[in-house]
């Protein structure tokens, strides 16, 4: 039996010794590849930071000892180390291993996290509350250098040296993006820095100084300009010191040995420290060392060659992508922005053909929306692609900046709806904040034709607009208008017993919904794309209404959604039967969107069963 095999928890893993420590790095990378192969997942960050995870675990006291991560997508040799070995077969499937840290899964997993920039300050938060109920126990907050783009992260570190003494952050940095300064130098002196000595009489010599009557506080302030001097001529990390936060670094990522060395000796630290770890991003396998972006994160690959299982089929984001390129070739002033997310959001076309005409800001939904307003308010019409789940992030500034002032851009939020990654990702809840905003166009296209014809009228429009869609495939639906009209729903069947009011992909289903009730009924069915929840096509509505019952379908939650939309546009009007389906406001756990569809009763055969038992459509026949 491996290693892996017998580790039940971090306590097995500190029985081991470097060698069989460095053969349970290899099992644990072995694991990650093949179960990331068959369930999809985050296969490249993971496999940066297995060395990291191990020594953190063999040298801290987890669980007592807290490590947070940022975004814990890369927490997967955290998860098999902490007893979850064989639960990980399950990763991402419906009822399983969840992809992100959770603390109803495990003890080990000590926040929830699923946005980057998050982990400094509940790390903080954790110090605190330690330092006041007067515990021992270690807070270490790992975070990637691209959260350091990200204001939170910025806004805790820059609260920490005034908040505690006691706090350790990884700094795993797997871009090499501020680790330009290293070499023989650098690492003599982490060598110097790290030893005990060197920290104790760093600290004896600080107290003896100042006790030098009236010169004291002058020699020591001398010292320290000449020690500070030093480091910023060699030391990549005069930005934390200059925060109050002791910087140690960068080492080797993948050097198991002095990864437990470092860690050791910085849990005698009287201050806090950062530490700088250089990883390379799909470490031990080829595939994903090549091609670290694409491996981010993928829904299945094959073993040997890497090859993905994606499908062939256009999807919203691919379409999207084509049809900006498009806007773009006749309008000059369209710029592109996105936060870290180019190729996920399609904007990887637009960024190789107009790559000056294209911002990646980072992790930043909040920047990215304000300089959006300030490219627009300038005269240019950007172009903001973002997952419907990070741009909640961006609320604030969407209200304050964009919608207050009418300046047009346009948001392409893509993810809509149910998604794989679980609930710090599922794409319903935007449109119930977004709703609420004034001077804002919310659009739904159910397929490329759409899309691409919602671009070009929201260009035309030149006010704040947001186009939502689904990761899902793209299918054609032949009734639709090459021509968008602007605030309008538009009939897909005709029908005068029953109408069914659908958003986006959900057309789909109300299709499928329609084949099933006629299995039983030859009732008339009308499917009404809905296409715009903002402006609403209230006269439609209205007259079809009073005419035949209404069922709603959406990819979101009901309250705030396209259920609302109705409920509010009825309320004095007298109608028939209303039935809606979609999410209620609880938690919507991770898993499959078909088994969590399936779960919450929002399947086709389910809706059809609830029409049936719950308006009498024979009697509108």
């Amino acid at each position: 039996m491996s290693i892996l095999g017998f580790i039940n928890s971090p306590e097995d893993a500190r029985k081991l010794n470097n060698s069989e420590l460095i053969t349970l790095c290899k099992e644990i990378r072995n694991k990650i590849i093949e179960v990331t192969s068959v369930n999809g997942g985050h296969t490249a960050p993971n496999l940066g930071v297995v060395e990291l995870t191990v020594a953190m675990h063999y040298i801290f006291n987890t669980p007592k000892d807290k490590i947070l991560w940022d975004v814990s997508h890369q927490t997967y040799a955290h998860k098999l180390i902490t007893g979850r070995n064989f639960f990980f077969n399950t990763l991402r499937k419906d009822n399983g291993c969840c992809g992100f840290t959770s603390p109803k899964e495990s003890e080990y997993d000590c926040f929830y996290a699923g946005h980057a920039g998050t982990a400094v300050s509940a790390a903080l938060g954790m110090a605190v509350a330690r330092d006041r109920q007067g515990g021992k126990e270690k807070i270490i907050s790992v975070i990637g250098d691209g959260s350091l783009t990200n204001g939170i992260t910025f806004e805790g570190l820059n609260n920490i040296s005034e908040t505690t003494k006691d706090l350790i952050l990884v700094l795993n940095d797997n871009k090499m993006s501020i680790s330009k300064n290293v070499g023989g130098m650098t690492s003599y002196l982490n060598r110097i820095i790290l030893k005990r000595g060197y920290n104790k009489t760093r600290n004896f010599f600080k107290r003896t100084i100042l006790k030098i009557p009236r010169y004291g506080n002058k020699i020591r302030k001398t010292i320290g300009e000449i020690e500070e001097a030093a480091k910023s001529l060699l030391v990549p990390g005069v930005f934390f010191e200059e925060l109050g936060i002791r910087y140690i670094g960068p080492i080797d990522g993948h050097n198991l040995k002095l990864l437990l060395q470092t860690f050791e000796l910085i849990k005698e630290f009287d201050s806090p420290v950062v530490v700088h770890v250089l990883t390379t991003k799909g470490k031990g396998y080829k595939p994903a060392e090549l091609y670290p972006e694409k491996f981010h994160g993928l829904s299945g690959f094959e073993l040997k060659t890497g090859k993905s299982k994606s499908s062939k089929h256009l999807t919203f984001s691919e379409a999207f992508g084509h049809s900006l390129v498009k806007l773009a070739d006749k309008h000059r002033e369209i710029v592109g922005i996105t936060a870290a997310m180019k190729s996920g959001t399609g904007m990887d076309k637009f960024a190789q053909k107009f790559p000056d005409r294209f911002f990646d800001v980072g992790i930043a939904e909040e920047h990215a929306t304000v300089f959006a307003a300030g490219l627009a308010a300038k005269g240019l019409r950007p172009v903001f692609a973002v997952y419907s789940t990070f741009l909640q992030r961006s609320l604030g500034c969407l209200f304050h900046d964009i919608c207050l002032q009418g300046l047009p851009l346009i948001i392409c939020a893509d993810r809509a709806g149910i998604v794989a990654d679980g609930p710090t990702h599922h794409g319903v809840n935007d449109l119930s904040y977004i709703r609420s905003l004034p001077n804002i166009s919310i659009l739904y296209p159910a397929d490329k034709i759409e899309l691409e014809n919602m671009l070009f009228e929201a260009y035309e429009k030149a006010a704040p607009v947001i186009i939502k869609y689904s990761k899902d495939k793209i299918s054609k639906f032949q009734n639709t208008d090459k021509k968008i009209k602007w605030g309008k729903a538009l009939d897909i069947t005709e029908g005068q017993d029953l109408s069914i009011w659908a958003t986006g992909g959900e057309l789909l289903t109300a299709l499928k919904v329609k084949n099933i009730i006629n299995t039983f009924s030859k009732v008339e069915i009308n499917i009404v794309n809905t296409r715009f929840i903002r402006p609403f096509d209230e006269e439609k509505l209205i007259n079809t209404a009073q005419k035949m019952p209404v069922v709603t379908i959406e990819d979101n939650r009901k309250s705030g959604g396209l259920a609302s939309t109705v409920d509010e546009t009825l309320i004095n009007i007298d109608h028939k039967e209303i039935l809606h389906f979609g999410y209620s406001n609880n938690i919507i756990p991770h898993g499959t969107p078909g088994g969590i569809k399936k779960k919450m009763g929002l399947t086709p055969e389910r809706i059809a069963e609830k029409i049936l038992d719950n308006i009498d459509i024979l009697s509108y026949g």
